[in-house]
């Protein structure tokens, strides 16, 4: 079935470029591609293993064959060849010789080259991505970000960029069009500064003459105003979002970058949830959506079934018998290392008869020693 969130891989030997993209799990990518050439896709939201339906040709899934022919659920993009950002390019890139981090879209969980992101990231502390393209699908975000914090990503507009811009010589912000011809004219926003709400304004800027003339605390600074002067209208409507959008908040064609509590500010009425169903991002409003979730969990079911065979067995042992098991021990680490290295050199993948043969190899040994140990001193 559709699994919450997992890791997943796109097979290019079996649904390459040209052919109808494929997402495979982690267990499939084992037991029936191992030899083939992966993409390691990371984890996605959502997804239904495609391995041995219609998508591919003469395979059949080992591990379940009885799958059905189209996951229409699922939702595919350039990674699945292999194609990361908006430059389309692999991850790692042989041919990209600059540093770059990737970060990924909290909606389309496409990855994107920092230089390429329109925006600058933050360069400390934890944060969540949304890129331009989702941003004006989502364009419900732009009211709600004022709230959670999060900086802007340009601290600096000006009359040529497009979207809107901050006008810090005027009241409220403008929206700035660009028409074909190159001039540009200005149009009033249609989220109007309330008059009430003017004086306020100009005092907070009257505070502001050693900041930029754009910059994130004049946003920040502005957006408190605005905040304050709806705060006694905000159990009126009972819809969160629909208070943020009768105040100021500025727009831009890029890219933005959210703290991690973004989410407990979403508004979740009736009408809201509604919206997010039709836009087709429920999920925004799980908590438990997320990778760092995802990744947690792993850690914590690991950690609660794990226990430590060798201590329990040590510690119901002599002292010479500890000794004998922590040398055969290492004699074990030391050897299985080395032969799982020559996979890794290789890029194959160790498959069940491997970790057999090592074990018999490992234990004709064993006996080899044995059998040639003096047990007496000459």
């Amino acid at each position: 079935g559709s699994v919450k969130r997992q890791a997943l891989y796109a097979c290019g030997t079996c649904t390459p470029k040209g052919e109808e993209p494929a997402g495979i799990c982690l267990a499939c990518s084992y037991e029936c591609h191992g030899s083939h050439k992966l993409f390691e896709l990371y984890t996605k939201r959502n997804f239904h293993c495609d391995c041995g339906n219609s998508k591919f040709k003469n395979l059949e899934c080992k591990l379940f064959p009885d799958k059905a022919k189209i996951n229409s659920g699922n939702k595919y993009n350039d990674n699945f060849f292999g194609l990361y950002c908006i430059c389309k390019r692999p991850y790692p890139d042989p041919d990209d010789e600059i540093p770059d981090e990737m970060i990924q879209c909290v909606v389309c969980e496409d990855w994107f080259h920092g230089r390429h992101l329109g925006a600058m990231p933050p360069e400390s502390g934890d944060f969540r991505r949304w890129c331009a393209q989702c941003m004006k699908r989502c364009s419900f975000l732009w009211a709600l970000r004022c709230t959670v914090g999060s900086e802007p990503t340009v601290t600096k507009v000006s009359a040529e960029d497009d979207g809107l811009a901050l006008n810090v010589d005027g009241i409220g912000d403008e929206e700035v069009t660009k028409p074909e011809n190159g001039d540009h004219h200005d149009s009033p926003l249609k989220e109007d500064v309330p008059e009430h709400a003017k004086d306020a304004v100009k005092a907070v800027k009257a505070e502001q003459t050693n900041e930029p003339c754009a910059s994130s605390s004049s946003e920040s600074d502005l957006q408190t105003v605005f905040k304050n002067q709806h705060l006694n209208t905000e159990s009126q409507t009972g819809c969160k979002l629909q208070e943020l959008k009768a105040k100021h908040f500025i727009k831009k064609d890029t890219a933005t970058f959210w703290p991690l509590n973004w989410r407990s500010k979403l508004c979740t009425c009736k009408d809201c949830m509604k919206m997010y169903g039709d836009l087709d991002v429920l999920f925004l409003t799980d908590e438990y959506d997320t990778v760092l979730a995802y990744e947690n969990k792993g850690k914590v079911d690991q950690a609660a079934g794990r226990t430590d065979p060798l201590m329990d067995t040590l510690s119901s042992m002599n002292r010479v018998q500890q000794v004998e098991l922590i040398c055969e021990y290492n004699d074990l680490k030391t050897e299985l290392k080395d032969y799982l290295k020559r996979f890794a050199d290789e890029g194959t993948v160790v498959k069940r008869e491997d970790i057999q043969q090592f074990f018999e190899e490992f234990q004709s040994k064993k006996r080899r020693r044995v059998d040639g140990m003096q047990y007496y001193c000459s």
